[in-house]
């Protein structure tokens, strides 16, 4: 009997030490969790936009159960997953009115915006009511805005703290950077920062890492200012030797030299988070006329583009350039319509949104200048800048007409709602990543 409940004691003790030490497996981190799967999940990869200009198919979301805490799950992950930034961009859509979606699509100078005359140098009360009123995208900014280190920063901070507090997202702030014969900031004086060499003379040199270096230079001092958009480099193939407008500012003549130029040039800028833009598409460089001053005509047949011009785009089309601007060049001998390319359809969405497969921004060159100004009104502009597929309009000449031009046509029928969307998303998707 005595051996028996000394037997039965032994056992006992024994279960309960087993039991114990299941107990303590199970803590172990890194284990499964109830539904199978690993503590550490793969972020889902990023929806691009269809040829079409639609956001792309999402996949299928699976079970939001919280899992376990676990060691590996209290890491928080060094890059938000993509469907977080979509997800975002359809809470932001869903609380936006037309008229803040149209607003969007604008990005103007501080002028243009507020209606004051001369040049803005401080973003104020004057600058808040305006933007409560149309709520712009972007803001581009000119030499007379920028006078001081210390000013253009508070300059800056003000019109993103106006933004953020309107809107809830930031806006673009943006300047022609490139180098030489254009640059608002070097060279000025105003800065403590030396003249960067023409990129006609950066191209010449044979070494893309020149590009680079400048590229990553000029988007050291933009972003320490407070910029996130430069409309640089310019990605014109100058093919015709008498123009005067790209002479300068184009890498070269070969287009595979200028793709090589242009990408270079725009790692650096964005290696220091500052958006580069590539223009102007299809090709500034085979004209002679100068767009500021009225219509610049390209000989360039469809198949001649694709030769030469459209080299650079299609590259940064291949590694994701965030904005392209769209150039005032008439194109009679590659397209139907009689207009620039920036306000064509079978410009913008069908070669460069459909064939090309561009799921970025597309930005219009400025919308005051002569090639625009001199043939079309100002509403007539902005509504065919829209309907050509054009996600940004760039610098109309009077913010307020261009506006309530395309609120109307929406408002008409003319331009479905579906339309803006689609640009509105492209545009806070950039902004929000």
């Amino acid at each position: 009997m005595k051996k028996t409940v000394i037997s039965v004691i032994l056992t006992f003790c024994l279960l309960l030490s087993l039991a114990g030490c299941f107990a303590v497996h199970t803590d172990i981190p890194g284990t499964t969790d109830a539904d199978g799967q690993t503590g550490e999940t793969t972020p889902a990869p990023a929806a691009t936009d269809a040829a079409d200009g639609t956001e792309a198919e999402s996949q299928p979301e699976g079970d939001t159960t919280a899992a376990p805490d676990t060691e590996a799950s209290t890491e928080a992950p060094t890059e938000a997953p993509a469907s977080n930034t979509e997800e975002t961009v359809r809470q932001v859509m869903a609380r936006m009115t037309l008229e803040e979606k149209v607003a969007q699509m604008f990005f103007v100078t501080p002028e243009q915006l507020t209606g004051i005359s001369g040049y803005a140098t401080v973003a104020g009360e004057t600058t808040r009511q305006a933007f409560a009123s149309i709520p712009v995208g972007g803001v581009i900014y000119f030499a007379g805005n920028l006078q001081s280190t210390d000013q253009v920063k508070a300059l800056l901070a003000g019109m993103r703290e106006i933004s953020v507090t309107r809107l809830g997202v930031p806006v673009f702030l943006g300047v022609d950077e490139e180098g030489g014969t254009v640059a608002r900031i070097s060279g000025t004086g105003k800065f403590g920062i030396a003249a960067i060499p023409n990129m006609s003379a950066v191209g010449a040199s044979g070494d893309p890492e020149q590009a680079r270096a400048i590229g990553k230079q000029i988007g050291g001092y933009l972003a320490e200012l407070g910029f996130n958009v430069d409309f640089a480099p310019d990605t014109d193939v100058l093919s015709n030797p008498a123009n005067t407008v790209v002479k300068y500012r184009s890498f070269g003549s070969d287009g595979d030299l200028v793709a090589a130029f242009a990408r270079a040039y725009t790692e650096g800028l964005q290696s220091m988070g500052v958006r580069g833009c590539y223009k102007h598409f299809p090709g500034h460089g085979a004209t002679a006329e100068d767009s500021h001053e009225g219509f610049a005509i390209s000989p360039r047949t469809k198949d001649g583009l694709w030769e030469n011009d459209l080299k650079p785009f299609m590259d940064g089309v291949r590694f994701g350039v965030p904005f392209i601007m769209s150039g005032h060049i008439s194109l009679p001998n590659a397209v139907k319509e009689n207009v620039p390319a920036s306000l064509s359809y079978e410009m913008v969405t069908g070669l460069l949104r459909s064939e090309m497969r561009y799921g970025g921004i597309i930005i219009t060159d400025a919308l005051n200048m002569g090639a625009v100004t001199q043939n079309f009104g100002q509403d007539e502009a902005a509504v065919l800048a829209v309907k050509a597929g054009n996600d940004m309009l760039l610098c109309p000449p009077d913010l307020s007409v261009a506006y309530n031009a395309v609120l109307s046509a929406v408002r008409s029928g003319e331009i479905s709602p579906d339309r803006i969307d689609q640009s509105v998303e492209r545009i806070l998707r950039e902004k929000l990543k």
